[in-house]
């Protein structure tokens, strides 16, 4: 049987629609490589993108939790962290109740970034959905919610 995906535009086997991990692969690899070509454009990396939108919603979230919501260990938050100081996107405070634990501020630089990053996200989930109904991107939606119970962060392979 042969499906159609207007979206896409091609006609795909449905048993090679079934090669999730690849086509998830390849969807990743090339999303990856859209918003890099804008992010050199902009100046903000994805990751970078992520910080800003989470400090947009609670300035002043602890580090570790803003490396939780963004699925990265202590030294990926760090590197994100030091990278993002030194551009001059985001300030580090140390946590007024607990000197080992640091609180992570956006700069005037990083709220407008963050604003160019709302702008650069309404495109590229523009991009993402034209051409699915909202009950084929809720299930999606779903579908990738679900990896995170699945697949937990730090589960042994």
């Amino acid at each position: 049987m042969r499906t159609k995906y207007a979206a896409a535009g091609t006609q795909v086997n449905s048993r090679q629609d079934r090669r999730l991990v690849f086509l998830l692969n390849v969807a990743q690899r090339r999303l990856q490589r859209w918003v890099a070509a804008r992010a050199d454009k902009s100046g903000v990396t994805a990751a970078q993108a992520g910080l800003l939108f989470i400090l947009g919603q609670r300035d002043g979230v602890l580090m570790g939790e803003a490396g939780t919501a963004l699925d990265l260990g202590p030294p990926g938050i760090s590197g994100l962290v030091d990278r993002m100081t030194a551009l001059g996107l985001i300030k580090r405070r140390a946590d007024p109740e607990d000197g080992r634990a640091w609180r992570l501020w956006l700069t005037p630089a990083g709220r407008a970034a963050l604003a160019q990053s709302k702008a650069g996200l309404s495109e590229i989930n523009t991009r993402l959905t034209d051409g699915f109904t909202e009950a084929e991107i809720e299930t999606v939606a779903r579908w990738l919610i679900s990896f995170q119970t699945r697949f937990p962060r730090g589960e042994e392979q």
